[in-house]
């Protein structure tokens, strides 16, 4: 069971919420639009768009695509109201009339009838079936048009079980008339042939026939049983005989078959519904019977939930049936159930006093009998309450709680004793989760009496925090998940005098789960449960401030309530030492490393409400567990140390006081001695060692950060070779591991140089310095891609200090490592690490134009790092990851930003206008390629230069134009991971000279690329941009000036001039080029056809290939001896080794010819020429195919290839040698 809509029940409260802004005393805005927003739903709203849509019915049933239409839209609209059904009460009717008057039409063809029906059935479905059939019809004139129409009915038909289902319970109505059905028979022929069933008979044979059906209508024929064979004048007939059916089915059917367990659900249905709905005095003698017929067949055994589901329905009846029904006496009930009088008596601290049974009288009137079958029953419901589905043990839960209430107050606390029974540590969580509805069951009727409280509460709080982890995965959410449902019920259930003993207990069990617990449903339902608590008890400390803080929606978001709320909880005295009691015991060794992670940050910052219960008492706690067995327990104890040592040196810093002063002598040397340990026990290794490593590491950091008195200590020399050998050996790790090791590594080294190798301030210890830098240098050129990556990283992380008089030392090898190698393209992630570092040591040591070069950023040493950033922005390494040079070139991005707009701030002169411009055009270029990712970080960093004022960055070129078209309010508006947003603006730049061949060079790969989107949006800007400078012939000269300049300096390179092939073919197409048509052997063409020949010469890449030809093709628009060039080009590729090629430039060629009427002037010619291009098979042989492609020359007027000549003459030129 799910707990997550209680919440409503408090939140939409009106009492509740007058009383809880009573007693605050304002009215907060955003919580007043939280609780509107849960429940948005004030009326029928579409009241008038359903009215037209059933009216419509008539006219559209008959086309497929409208009714489908029809019927979602209506399903849609009724849908919204399935968590306020109550809503279309007042309008249930007229829609009834509307559909039956419908369907009661004699004109209305049977396919409109079925669609009225399916109407109908979403009605019900929304409203309920219960309430929904009370409005149909039930006149004596109604009883045999329904069944007659049911009767016509074919149970096989799939697509008309609504009908049958709305049919069925309109019959179920129907039989409630008071009139003996018999009178509805006539006067029956005695006429041998003509055979006339009664209409009792015809009733309770359809009921049987679709008991047995297997769609959605076989559980309303359980409800038409139960309304008609409780009749009076049928039940006296009929009753028996149709108990003895189901028996004989139950016993004769088997569940291996589909057939057989449909069988029998529909007559546990029928059953079920029977004993529920009819007189205790008919059914009582059948009880024993059926009980007997159920214990045989062992359904409790089923593999099919819901025939277990179905026996443990009917098991309860059964017992129900035989006890009296009478209300026990003794049960507990709770004097004032209103709300409002409850709140406002404990405003003033007064209490209801509760209703006291009077046990002696209890004692008289509970004096009788209780059939032994009932201690067979209550023993099912108990196994049906450890049952490992949901369904079945909220069935047995219920049960429980009805047949309990019929007992004797002795028997009952026998019933509960052996509900607490379910709580044992032997039991599974399904026995946990079925006890604590049970006990939910009981305490909301009434049966769990206050004296069983002090057995019951442990339990629940134990329940509260349940969690067993089963392989990967952890099993108990339902089981905490139900005890909150617990708790909300024993808040309705009890005074607020008899739970007070135990208000700390839950109010700190339920607040722990709101904040801690790992399920968001589980933490909702403890809100709810809390909020619930305040509400009707009134007693919780600090209720209504803890309500607002976490409430049912604030609790959505996990690191909120670990980081946030819980301090904010743990504020109250109450609380504060719970919360960490349960982090340390129950979070810190949780399974789940996020959780264990966050434990150890709340701890963290929870230290500050109790820091000496946290020196004293967790910490001597929590030092055993960080070097014990278990491996979750030592990282999240580790984790646990680090973070609440680093709190305590916090708070100890406010006060000009040591951390030392909060820890006792045996604590510093728990911690110093942790690392030794492992090391020692050598749990740095194996799976275990990738959760040890970063887990010290960030101790180290911590114990760094606090200034613990280590200095000089062996146990930095520990801490120094654990740090080494983490960034030496990362390859060692898990894939996904690696990361976090390299990370904490890092970030400790960093705090362990400031703290410990530090002689004077800024003065480093140069023996430390040099054995550092030194063995970071070395590794940096090892065959290991990851060893490069860690100690690139290590030289970046390391501070000013260390840095000074190695500079130039280690900017060397930085840039060494950018470089790309011939046989070095698999070290991408070594190139990325040290792009990366490479700013951070720029950073670290500052600028300063007439400095050393060994010491900060100068004339001497500033341009060399462009040079290698620089170059690292053309990085386009891919391997069987894709194009992996892009993590290269984001990271000099952010480098080259970092470093510039420092530069920027101290010595703008040291930047020159030839850097400043190449940076520019490859921040364009990078904002204009394919990848949206990679686009919005280029665009990002491209705005932030060219709109930072303070410091401005000189140089840039066209500013004014760049500022015209990304003006400074654009910043944040702009979208670069649109591709609708980025290109419309990115195109502009193509109209800048300085910028153009970049731009079109991002823009190539993107408008020839694969990815739908991009290619449509870029494309679109491309012409747009091509369209205004059409009357323009410098602008397009140039344009096309830069395409081929962009073609040859990228000829051969695949990632480049196949995109570019592509993009060109577009131009051609759309006409962009038509100015260059006109002229006979444009320069344009010439040089691009050039251009074209050298790239597929002797190539084997068909997808170039196939593009070149779409680009000759177009290219036949060129007049004169261009035409013929590109024909013969053309005509050679008929010919081609491939015969995909062959017939791809046959079919282009065709659809060419189509397009440009003019290439051919003789209409006999051409029909020839497109005959033979369609007729031919171009896969054929080499030797056919040619003869028709000589053929084609002939008629097209261009020579024939002579290929095959000059072999053979090269091939006699040998042989004459």
């Amino acid at each position: 069971m799910r707990f997550d809509n209680i919440a409503n029940i408090t939140l939409l409260d009106p009492v509740f919420t007058k009383q809880h802004l009573a007693m605050e005393g304002v009215c907060n805005a955003e919580e007043s639009d939280v609780m509107s927003q849960t429940c948005v739903l004030s009326e029928f709203s579409e009241c008038a768009e359903v009215r037209a849509v059933i009216s419509s019915l008539p006219d559209i049933h008959h086309d497929l695509v409208c009714r489908e239409n029809t019927f979602e839209k209506f399903v849609v609209t009724m849908d919204r109201y399935q968590e306020q059904p109550h809503l279309l009460d007042r309008h249930l009717e007229w829609m009834l009339n509307m559909l039956l008057e419908i369907i009661r039409s004699e004109k209305s063809p049977p396919l409109l009838v079925h669609l009225c029906f399916k109407f109908l059935y979403v009605i019900s479905k929304v409203r309920g079936y219960k309430v929904f059939m009370q409005l149909f019809p039930h006149e004596v004139s109604d009883v045999q048009p329904v069944l007659d129409l049911l009767c016509r009915q074919d149970p096989k038909d799939t697509e008309t079980w609504e009908t049958r289902y709305i049919l069925l319970l309109w019959l179920s109505m129907t039989c409630l008339i008071p009139f003996d059905l018999s009178r509805l028979d006539g006067h029956l022929s005695t006429d041998p042939e003509v055979k006339r069933e009664p209409v009792m008979d015809r009733i309770l044979s359809v009921a049987k026939s679709f008991l047995g059906v297997s769609d959605k209508s076989r559980d309303a024929a359980s409800v038409l049983v139960s309304k008609f064979v409780t009749r009076p004048d049928v039940k006296q007939k009929h009753l028996g005989n149709f108990l003895d059916w189901c028996l004989t089915t139950i016993s004769q059917t088997s569940e291996v078959t589909m057939e057989g367990t449909v069988a029998l659900d529909g007559a546990l249905q029928s059953l079920a519904q029977l004993f529920k709905h009819g007189k205790r005095d008919d059914f009582l003698q059948y009880a024993p019977t059926v009980l007997q017929c159920l214990n045989q067949k062992r359904i409790t055994d089923s593999n099919q939930a819901t025939l277990r589901k179905l026996g443990v329905k009917v098991v309860q009846r059964l017992g129900l049936t035989s006890l009296k029904p009478r209300l026990a006496k003794w049960r507990y009930q709770r004097g004032c159930r209103s709300l409002a009088m409850n709140l406002a008596q404990s405003a003033i601290t007064e209490s209801v006093e509760a209703t006291k049974p009077d046990l002696s009288f209890v004692s008289q009137e509970e004096d009788y009998d209780i059939p032994e079958d009932v201690e067979n029953v209550i023993e099912q419901l108990l196994v049906g309450l450890k049952d490992k589905e949901t369904i079945v043990r909220w069935s047995s839960a219920k049960g429980i709680g009805r047949v309990t209430g019929r007992l004797p107050k002795e028997l009952a606390d026998d019933v509960v004793g052996s509900v607490l029974e379910c709580f044992s540590f032997q039991e599974t969580d399904n026995a946990w989760h079925g006890g604590c509805l049970a006990l939910a069951e009981l305490g909301r009727r009434g049966l769990l009496l206050p004296s069983r409280l002090s057995d019951v509460v442990p339990l629940i709080v134990k329940a509260l925090t349940y969690d067993e982890k089963r392989g990967a995965c952890s099993l108990g959410s339902n089981v905490r998940d139900a005890a909150c449902y617990v708790c909300w019920a024993f808040a309705r259930a009890y005074d607020p005098t008899e739970l007070e003993p135990y208000v700390n207990q839950i109010a700190s069990a339920l607040v722990i789960t709101t904040l801690f617990d790992r399920n968001i449903t589980c933490r909702k339902a403890a809100s709810a449960a809390f909020q619930e608590n305040v509400g009707r008890q009134g007693t919780f400390p600090h209720g209504i401030d803890i309500v607002t803080a976490a409430d049912y929606f604030t609790v959505g978001n996990l690191n909120n309530c670990y980081l946030t709320i819980s301090v904010y909880v743990a504020g109250f005295e109450e609380y504060t030492k719970p919360l960490i009691d349960h982090l340390v015991t129950m979070k810190v060794n949780h399974w789940d490393g996020v959780i264990r992670e966050l434990a150890t940050k709340a701890l963290h910052n929870l230290t500050l409400r109790a820091p000496d219960y946290m020196a004293n008492s967790v910490l001597p706690q929590l030092l055993p567990m960080a070097t014990g067995m278990d491996l979750h327990t030592r990282h999240g104890a580790i984790l646990a140390c680090a973070e609440i040592t680093h709190a305590l040196y916090k708070l100890a810093t406010q006060d000009n006081r040591s951390v030392t002063d909060f820890l006792s002598s045996d604590t510093i040397e728990g911690l110093k001695g942790i690392h030794q340990k492992l090391s020692d026990r050598r749990q740095y290794r194996g799976f275990g060692g990738e959760l040890m490593r970063p887990a010290v590491c960030a101790l180290i950091e911590k114990l760094s950060l606090s200034k613990m008195p280590f200095k000089d200590d062996p146990v930095i020399t520990g801490w120094q070779w654990l740090i080494d050998d983490s960034l030496k050996n990362l390859q060692m790790f898990s894939t996904g591991a690696r990361q976090g090791v390299q990370d904490a590594a890092v970030s400790a080294l960093a705090a362990l140089c400031r703290q410990y190798y530090q002689i004077e301030i800024g003065v480093a210890d140069v023996k430390m310095q040099e054995e550092l830098v030194g063995q970071y240098l070395s590794a940096l050129g090892s065959p290991v891609v990851l060893t490069r990556c860690g100690c690139a990283l290590a030289l970046g992380a390391l501070p000013p200090f260390m840095i000074h008089g190695k500079l130039q030392q280690i900017l060397h090898g930085l840039q060494a490592v950018c470089r790309v190698a011939p046989k070095q393209e698999s070290l991408t992630e070594a190139r990325r690490d040290a792009a990366t570092a490479m700013s951070q040591v720029c950073v670290a040591v500052g600028v300063r134009a007439r400095g050393s070069p060994d010491r900060v950023l100068c004339e001497d040493n500033v341009r060399a790092v462009y040079e290698a950033l620089l170059g690292c922005m053309n990085d386009y390494s891919t391997d069987s990851r894709g194009d992996v040079g892009v993590w290269v070139r984001a990271a000099a991005m952010s480098s080259i930003m970092d470093v510039t707009l420092m530069v920027v701030a101290s010595a703008p002169e040291l930047l020159s206008s030839d850097l400043v411009q190449r940076m520019m055009c490859c921040f364009a270029q990078q904002a204009a390629e394919k990848i949206d990712r990679y686009r919005a970080h280029a665009g990002t960093i491209f705005l932030r230069l060219l709109h930072s004022l303070e410091p401005a960055v000189p140089y840039i070129p066209h500013r004014e134009e760049l500022l015209s078209i990304f003006p400074p309010e654009m910043g944040n508006s702009l979208n670069w991971n649109a591709a609708s947003q980025a290109y419309p603006h990115i195109t502009q730049l193509l109209g800048l000279h300085q910028y153009q061949y970049h731009t079109l060079l991002g823009l190539t790969v993107s408008v020839g690329g694969l990815t739908e989107s991009t290619v449509r949006f870029s494309s679109q800007s491309l012409f747009e941009f091509l369209k205004s400078i059409q009357q323009d012939a410098a602008a397009l000269q140039q344009f096309g000036d830069t395409v081929l300049a962009i073609f040859r300096d990228h000829l051969r390179n695949d990632r480049v001039s196949v995109p570019l092939l592509k993009m060109v073919d577009q131009l051609l197409a759309n006409g962009c080029f038509d100015l260059f048509i006109s002229e006979e052997s444009h320069p344009f063409s010439v040089e691009l056809l050039s251009l074209c020949k050298e790239e597929i010469k002797r190539s084997k890449e068909v997808q170039k290939l196939l593009s070149c030809i779409a680009v000759f093709c177009g290219m036949v628009q060129f007049q004169g001896d261009m035409r013929k060039k590109v024909l013969v080009q053309l005509l050679m590729l008929l010919c081609h080794p491939f015969p995909v090629i062959r017939k791809a430039t046959a079919s282009q060629v065709y659809e060419m010819l189509l397009t440009y009427d003019d290439v051919i002037g003789d209409e006999q010619v051409l029909a020839d020429v497109m005959a033979s291009l369609s007729d031919t098979n171009w896969e054929s042989d080499i030797a056919t195919v040619r003869a028709h492609r000589n053929q084609l020359c002939d008629w097209l007027g261009v020579p024939r290839p002579t290929l095959v000549v000059k072999l053979l003459t090269r091939t006699v030129s040998t042989v004459s040698h």
